[in-house]
């Protein structure tokens, strides 16, 4: 998994790409955990490159968004693929979080 990231304006965008599995999720946990526990108000998460996610990553998400709210923040995904989607719908995750289709719209948002 490779992850990129960004800020625009207050918004600390995550683009992941490839897989997030036990394997690379500890990496994926410290970035994204470290940005909800250091305060950031707005934390956006680009699937567009997202090619699989394990509980594990969904764990993680979950963690982060714990966080991120208890910081007075909010996570929000967006571009996710259709069997990725499938992932978050089965798990009960598109009914906890803003799930959005693109960037564009998940800034709208915040």
């Amino acid at each position: 998994m490779e992850l990129i990231e960004k800020k625009q304006d207050e918004i600390f965008i995550f683009n992941a790409k490839g897989r997030i599995d036990s394997n690379t999720s500890p990496y994926f946990e410290k970035k994204i955990v470290e940005a909800a526990q250091n305060g950031s108000k707005k934390i956006l998460l680009d699937f567009a490159e997202l090619n699989y996610i394990s509980s594990a990553g969904l764990r993680i998400i979950l963690k982060a968004a714990r966080l991120s709210k208890r910081n007075g923040g909010t996570i929000i995904l967006c571009s996710l693929k259709d069997y990725v989607m499938e992932v978050f719908e089965i798990a009960g995750f598109d009914s906890i979080f803003t799930i959005v289709s693109s960037v564009e719209e998940a800034i709208e948002h915040f």
